[in-house]
């Protein structure tokens, strides 16, 4: 590819196999990110999205098609690439036994910084991700969304102009998630491509994508599980996208909310059919990643099980996804 390319991140048609667990991880993805922005890669467990960033950061090589980061291609220039990029994996890769200023300061030294350039900017970065107070406490004091910061803060020490992460939100109680997406999104623009089955199903900002379901979201929430499938039948022809179902709930993206929610009441209440709540509310993102894919992301999935863990039921356990590495651990 030629280095006067336009985009910060370039993929043509990438197609990885893992042979030994017969899986087709992806499945000629193709994408362009302009420089400035983020994308967020959204996709189920097993979707791709790991191995896109390993192919993508040179981790992994794939089996066809192309990528190149600022012109650079991952394969062909691997060792430019990875002095190019920042990379955050899915779980903190710190030291626990240094202190955060220490760990930053690490991650200076092995990017060939001095011992003062890498002090400057340890100071810099732990004020900037708000941990200042806890710069020189060890990691072992840190809480999981500290660590997480910290980590964000260790990949952008050379500031590389770009930055892969990994799923960075993992194992993030609710706030903690909230307040490193803050973070995040100060830093740039965003955008989202949704990945199933190791291919892209849809593009957008998240205002655009929001926008093709509709302005409202009429959630109905039922006495029983056993009316549900009733409701949902009843209620489908109130929109023009099939109504979601979600245990004893069911969801319609509509239009016009209030005129809708006011047909729902009536259309159940002449069947005979009792209703424990009804709610509009405007689309999420995860409402997108439901109408795409036909099932939840997997961290609104994660949150749920965590959720029902804490309320003493079994958390479920989460079957391996169909992606693979040749080493048979997750690779999504």
């Amino acid at each position: 590819m030629s280095n006067n390319s336009t985009y910060a991140v370039e993929a043509h048609d990438l197609v990885k196999v893992f042979p030994r667990g017969k899986v087709r991880a992806l499945d000629g993805v193709s994408l362009h990110v302009e420089e400035g922005t983020i994308l967020g890669l959204l996709g189920p467990n097993g979707a791709g999205k790991t191995t896109a960033v390993r192919i993508l950061s040179t981790i992994l090589n794939p089996d066809s098609g192309r990528a190149s980061i600022l012109g650079h291609d991952v394969v062909k220039e691997a060792q430019t690439v990875r002095q190019i990029i920042g990379l955050a994996g899915q779980y903190a890769a710190v030291d626990e036994n240094l202190t955060g200023r220490e760990n930053i300061r690490m991650v200076g030294r092995l990017s060939h910084m001095s011992w003062k350039a890498s002090g400057v900017r340890a100071t810099e970065l732990l004020e900037n991700f708000g941990l200042s107070d806890a710069g020189d406490r060890v990691l072992k004091t840190y809480s999981g969304g500290m660590r997480r910061r910290l980590d964000l803060a260790a990949a952008l020490v050379a500031r590389p102009p770009v930055l892969f992460l990994d799923e960075p939100t993992t194992g993030l109680d609710p706030q903690s998630r909230q307040d490193l997406w803050v973070v995040i999104e100060n830093l740039v623009a965003r955008n989202i491509i949704v990945v199933d089955h190791g291919r892209v199903i849809a593009e957008g900002t998240p205002a655009e994508l929001k926008a093709n379901l509709g302005t409202s979201v009429v959630s109905i929430t039922l006495s029983d599980d056993e009316t549900v499938q009733k409701a949902a039948g009843l209620v489908a022809s109130l929109s023009d996208k099939e109504p979601t179902i979600d245990h004893n709930v069911v969801e319609l993206t509509v239009e016009n909310g209030p005129q809708v929610g006011a047909e729902v009441l009536r259309t159940l209440d002449a069947a005979g059919v009792s209703i424990a709540g009804l709610a509009l509310r405007e689309p999420s993102l995860d409402d997108v990643f439901l109408s795409l894919t036909g099932h939840k992301s997997e961290v609104e999935a994660e949150g749920e099980a965590a959720a029902e863990s804490k309320k003493g039921k079994p958390k479920h356990a989460r079957a391996r996804g169909p992606e693979s590495d040749a080493d048979g651990r997750d690779a999504a």
